[in-house]
């Protein structure tokens, strides 16, 4: 949609809005088994709950199917947003680089704040991050953007042995995990709060291949950008239904190479050897990256079918208000099972989890549905267009224009 300061000029692109909202919906299931603090239970102590085997073929489920395939979709409309607002501001005769600048700048100064005061696993900051990377590379020709997105994906693995001893100085992960659970379980704020800090910094400077995760995403969603596959996913069908096949075959090979890696190890010692180790790791990295691309292309590609786009688009006002709907999903993870809200904690498990996050979205759905049938942004998306253009920009629709959406 093009906008001008104060409002909305024309219609989105429905299609990136609603896979927008269908990526919100795994990226909640996935944050809230960090939120619901199942993940930083050992694995004894998750052997030894009531639902233990209910909670093993879930995680499995969630692995396979849900787990850094949405991330991904997440990171690619990111990326591919970037190209639609340069490509909006070329239309208007702007630059917008400079605009683009304070819009991640506002985002990293919100990213922070949920990061270090409310939960450690923030994308936001990163992301805004990263986002300034993309500018020197703005200009890289098509083919340059495709290499580049997948090398940097595939980066980490190489780097690692050079990264190993300046993090071995850092606490390992079981113990800054036995740490959190004593921190987050408690019901004193205070405590809540000093162990997040302590967490969220950990946690960027150990992962710091999170952002060579980004970074590639980011390059081939303004790739896709450019080529406005999901702004009009109707004139580029063919390619989306190369892309998407030729992507699926990928992810399915790579996951289950990586399911099977441990016993080929096994069987060939010439596996064990660091090149073939480093190999592995990095054909095992491309399965979530290509099966998040295959679930983007073939949502668009469902979404050239009418009968289809009308399903989907229930999803778009979920996605319109990602912001809002994200930020949301964390304080509401934590008023439910940290010991400052109801604390439920991981007692219950996957059980637990899975009915939080579908009472969530099942609510942040109507939610959206019925805020935006009211106003023009999410609550949150209004803040940040406001501090981006310095100027407070019309938030509720006209009475007409409201009495048209409920009618419809």
């Amino acid at each position: 949609m093009t906008e001008s300061a104060t409002g909305p000029t024309q219609h989105r692109h429905d299609a990136i809005d609603a896979l927008r909202g269908f990526a919100l919906i795994g990226v909640c299931l996935v944050n809230l088994l960090s939120l619901s603090l199942y993940d930083f239970l050992d694995e004894a102590s998750q052997r030894a709950l009531p639902s233990a085997a209910f909670d093993t073929l879930a995680i499995t489920v969630v692995d396979w199917l849900v787990s850094i395939k949405f991330i991904t979709i997440f990171s690619l409309l990111f990326g591919l947003g970037f190209s639609l607002q340069l490509q909006r501001a070329g239309a208007r005769g702007e630059d917008g680089l400079a605009r683009y600048v304070r819009r991640l700048l506002v985002l990293m100064a919100i990213g922070a704040v949920h990061a270090w005061l409310v939960w450690w696993g923030d994308i936001l900051f990163l992301y805004a991050l990263v986002g300034l990377l993309m500018l020197p590379l703005r200009n890289l020709s098509d083919r340059s953007l495709l290499v580049l997105g997948v090398a940097i994906t595939l980066l980490p693995p190489l780097i690692s042995p050079y990264m190993k001893p300046l993090i071995a100085q850092f606490p390992s992960q079981p113990e800054m995990y036995s740490r959190a659970l004593v921190a987050f379980s408690s019901p004193q704020v205070g405590v809540a709060l000093d162990g997040n800090v302590t967490l969220s910094t950990w946690m960027r400077v150990t992962n710091w291949g999170l952002i060579c995760f980004v970074l590639g995403r980011f390059l081939l969603g303004y790739w896709a950008g450019r080529k406005g596959l999901l702004a009009a996913p109707e004139q580029h069908r063919a390619l989306l239904r190369k892309i998407f096949i030729g992507t699926l075959l990928i992810g399915v090979a790579a996951t289950v190479l990586g399911s099977v890696q441990a016993p080929l190890r096994a069987a060939w010692p010439l596996l064990e050897a660091d090149p073939a180790r480093t190999l592995m790791r990095m054909l095992v990295r491309i399965g979530p990256l290509a099966l998040g691309i295959a679930y983007a292309a073939g949502f668009a590609l469902l979404f050239c079918r009418p009968a289809w786009a009308r399903r989907l688009r229930v999803l778009a006002p979920l996605g319109r208000m990602a912001l809002s709907n994200y930020l949301a999903q964390t304080l509401i993870g934590i008023g439910v099972f940290y010991g400052i809200g109801a604390g439920i904690g991981p007692d219950y498990g996957m059980a637990a989890v899975l009915i939080v996050a579908a009472t969530v979205l099942c609510l942040q759905l109507w939610w959206s549905h019925a805020w935006l049938a009211r106003f023009h942004y999410g609550p949150m998306e209004w803040l940040w267009r406001w501090a981006t253009y310095g100027r407070r920009p019309r938030l509720r629709k006209r009475a007409r224009a409201v009495l048209g959406a409920v009618a419809d």
